[in-house]
């Protein structure tokens, strides 16, 4: 039997991105649904990066689905070299069920797929983060309604993981992904056109008033993601031009819904009053991680 693993959103026919996200609202209506499809069964949680919104929902995920998971570090595990990933990948076949993996380099998650006999989900990587972007899509169709003809603006680091994952997900529905982002800091151009030769209606600028004027939706990212410390400083203010607040905001549709995938940073990427303030659905967004990555599960294991 062919395994099924989750590592990206534009490696999977539309109609499963949508039955995932289908069965991901109808968990969320109703937590008692498949409580015992993971009965018996065990989720292998690898972190390089450290989390608590990943860590705490695939743990209760799987809880609350009658399955067990084990948290295990890359220290833990010795993931040290390119080498020990298959290692890791054959060993963990033979005890557990999946793995959900959180590291650096995209090349080491490919790599645990590569040799896994078992499912692999992508926790997050330095390039991409597609259960961050599944629990996005549910909260705006909680809140707007289907994304087809709508605006989604994107403003910050256009290399971001999550803006990377946003690409890949206008490969699956008709809306429009406005990209502000310092011209080096724009998307990969292979990205791009990947993702426009098979439908994406994509627009790249270093301006984000022009990205946010009329948008459904506005979205960023912290400006210094693990890893990148020591260029905090030169980050910043590389980035400050594209601080989402009010006056940003006001560029957006009134009805305009803001999200950001958490940690925050008050004051820097994102002002106190867009993140807390009536137009803010960050806290039904970060929720939905659970919910999302429940469906990704029992995709994964055939359940549905």
């Amino acid at each position: 039997m062919t395994v099924k693993h989750f590592l990206d959103l534009h490696e999977h026919p539309t109609d499963v991105i949508k039955h995932i996200l289908a069965v991901a609202h109808t968990l969320k209506r109703d937590r008692s649904v498949h409580k015992t499809a993971m009965a018996g069964k065990t989720l292998a949680m690898i972190f390089e990066k450290p989390s608590l919104r990943t860590r705490v929902s695939f743990d209760v995920g799987m809880n609350q689905l009658g399955g067990h998971s084990i948290m295990l570090t890359s220290g833990e595990i010795q993931l040290k070299s390119d080498t020990s990933v298959p290692d890791a990948a054959r060993a963990l076949s033979r005890y557990c069920d999946l793995i959900m993996f959180r590291t650096f380099a995209h090349s080491y998650l490919t790599t645990l797929a590569e040799h896994a006999t078992i499912p692999v989900i992508n926790g997050l990587t330095n390039d991409t983060h597609p259960c961050q972007v599944l629990a996005d899509i549910m909260a705006f169709e909680e809140h707007r309604g289907p994304l087809d003809g709508k605006i989604i603006a994107w403003s910050g680091d256009g290399k971001d993981n999550v803006c990377t994952s946003w690409i890949h997900a206008a490969m699956h529905y008709p809306f429009v992904l406005k990209i502000a982002a310092p011209g080096a800091h724009q998307p990969d151009a292979n990205i791009l056109t990947a993702a426009r030769k098979a439908g994406a209606q994509i627009e790249v600028t270093d301006d984000p008033i022009a990205a946010v004027r009329g948008a459904d939706c506005v979205l960023t990212d912290t400006w210094v993601s693990m890893g990148q410390e020591a260029d905090m400083v030169a980050r910043r203010e590389t980035f400050s031009p594209y601080q989402v607040n009010s006056a940003l905001m006001k560029q957006a549709k009134a009805d305009a819904v803001f999200m950001h995938c958490l940690p925050a940073y008050r004051g820097q990427e994102v002002t106190r009053d867009v993140i807390d303030g009536p137009q803010s659905i960050v806290w039904d967004e970060a929720e939905n991680r659970l919910h999302a990555q429940k469906a990704v599960m029992l995709w994964c294991m055939g359940v549905i």
